[in-house]
């Protein structure tokens, strides 16, 4: 037995200030908190029954993370999505998103496939439903599966990083029916080739996936 290994059965506890930071974490990428909107700390530190001290450590991590801003005599606000950025965003997506999809293809296994498909499924249904609102969060968690099924932490960090700033950019520039449905089947195209362990297919269909993106939305954030 490893020196250590007593310690895997302990439970997480989380500090008050990680309590408050993914508290306002959730709240940013949900769109509870929009860009522009100001934090209320004082607010926060008695909902969440803590002190202001967990509350400044929370904001000092959001600010490192670049999503508030905190300046002198205005307070803290969530920070402003930069439109100029967004191309460069879906850039740096498409490269990560077809190195994650080829990866997938050589590593997915049934539940994670499985797990991809309900997650397509949830999406369809969202969609003829009407429920555009979910849409958002039911597409992060595909792109987050998927990059689950790369199977390196790295790539699902970096993943979850940039669908955070599109889902902001989204609050200010948000999709339609129309545009939701063109996402859904792009991830059919991937889902075939996830499921035919197609390398090539896979990594193809999800850089046509994020230039299809990105010509939507830095055009409608322009």
């Amino acid at each position: 037995m490893g020196e250590n290994s007593w310690a895997k059965s302990l439970p997480v506890v989380k500090s008050k200030a990680d309590l408050a930071y993914e508290t306002l974490h959730g709240a940013i990428a949900r769109g509870d908190l929009k860009p522009g909107d100001r934090v209320n700390m004082d607010e926060l530190s008695r909902v969440l029954g803590v002190s202001k001290i967990p509350v400044r450590e929370a904001v000092k991590r959001l600010e490192s993370d670049g999503l508030l801003v905190a300046r002198p005599h205005a307070g803290v606000t969530v920070a402003a999505v930069d439109v100029a950025e967004m191309r460069g965003v879906f850039l740096a997506r498409e490269a990560i998103e077809a190195l994650v999809a080829g990866l997938a293809a050589e590593r997915v296994t049934d539940g994670a496939l499985a797990a991809l498909e309900g997650a397509q499924a949830d999406m369809r249904a969202a969609l003829a439903g009407g429920e555009l609102a979910a849409m958002a969060e039911l597409n992060s968690r595909f792109h987050g599966l998927l990059a689950e099924a790369a199977g390196y932490r790295v790539l699902a960090e970096l993943t979850d990083q940039l669908l955070l700033t599109v889902r902001r950019f989204r609050i200010t520039a948000p999709m339609g029916e129309r545009e939701w449905a063109s996402v859904v089947e792009e991830h059919e195209a991937l889902l075939a080739a996830l499921r035919s362990r197609d390398v090539r297919a896979a990594e193809d269909a999800a850089r046509l996936h994020m230039r299809a993106q990105a010509d939507h939305e830095v055009a409608v954030g322009a």
